[in-house]
């Protein structure tokens, strides 16, 4: 073989090494893509889960026995505070 050849076939083989390369890491990307979008939808759950369950706290002090007079005057205000952010909502949506 001449020297153009040879250099040529190296060409060649190289140029299938980084085509199976390419391919192998398009199917690693999709993997990873399909991983993170899974990945997502578990964590919007568990972060509706973890409202879910502070709500249920809330509700479960509120109707427990024996509050003591700071948590009520807590959750008062909290309470206060929900309802101006709903009466400014209400404000917005009538603009």
């Amino acid at each position: 073989m001449t020297h153009p050849e040879t250099q040529l076939k190296r060409v060649h083989e190289k140029f299938q090494q980084l085509v199976k390369l390419h391919q192998m890491m398009q199917k690693e990307n999709e993997k990873l893509k399909a991983d993170f979008k899974r990945l997502t939808i578990r964590c919007d759950d568990l972060s509706k889960d973890v409202e879910k369950f502070r709500v249920q706290a809330e509700i479960l002090k509120m109707t427990g026995s024996g509050l003591e007079e700071k948590e009520k005057k807590d959750l008062e205000k909290r309470l206060n505070q929900y309802v101006r952010e709903i009466d400014r909502c209400i404000a917005l949506l009538n603009e």
